[in-house]
């Protein structure tokens, strides 16, 4: 039998922590997308260090939350209040368990909670699979974003009665 997921709202203490889940997540989960590109991993890691996580924790438009397997931190996720997850990250050898999706099932109830209609996402091509599983499905054509091909997903989102 599986363990428990844990989300739990993120707190300022956290930044270090998701910006080092991001950061393993970027270098082994998302190889596929950065092709080992040193210039490239860098800037990808650099839009998520931990002083750019501190300025998002400590932004009341930003939710940042944390997924436990095993009492262990194994992924992090972030919605901001006009309907766009900025990540969803889980430590590959943690893929497959469902801690992308507890991730996103909380970012997405912050969201509905706050009014908002329909979610947004630019995932990476391999994690775009991922999220038309959750019914995200395509908004626009693939784009490039700093080097890295993403595609445009949203989802509506049922808001509370």
């Amino acid at each position: 039998m599986q363990a428990p997921i844990c989300i739990y709202p993120a707190t300022p203490a956290d930044a270090g922590i998701i910006s080092r889940i991001i950061e393993r997540s970027i270098r082994v989960g998302c190889a596929l997308e950065h092709r080992n590109d040193p210039q490239l991993v860098s800037r990808w890691i650099a839009r998520q260090s931990a002083d750019v996580i501190s300025a998002r924790l400590a932004d009341p438009h930003c939710y940042l939350n944390i997924a436990l397997l095993q009492d262990k931190p194994v992924g992090v996720g972030m919605a901001t209040a006009s309907g766009n997850i900025g990540f969803c990250h889980v430590q590959p050898e943690w893929f497959r368990r469902g801690a992308g999706r507890a991730l996103l099932t909380d970012l997405e109830g912050w969201l509905r909670m706050h009014g908002v209609p329909q979610v947004s996402i630019a995932s990476t091509r391999t994690g775009a699979a991922f999220y038309r599983h959750l019914g995200y499905c395509e908004a626009a054509s693939p784009a490039s974003e700093q080097g890295l091909h993403c595609v445009a997903l949203h989802k509506p989102l049922p808001v509370p009665g």
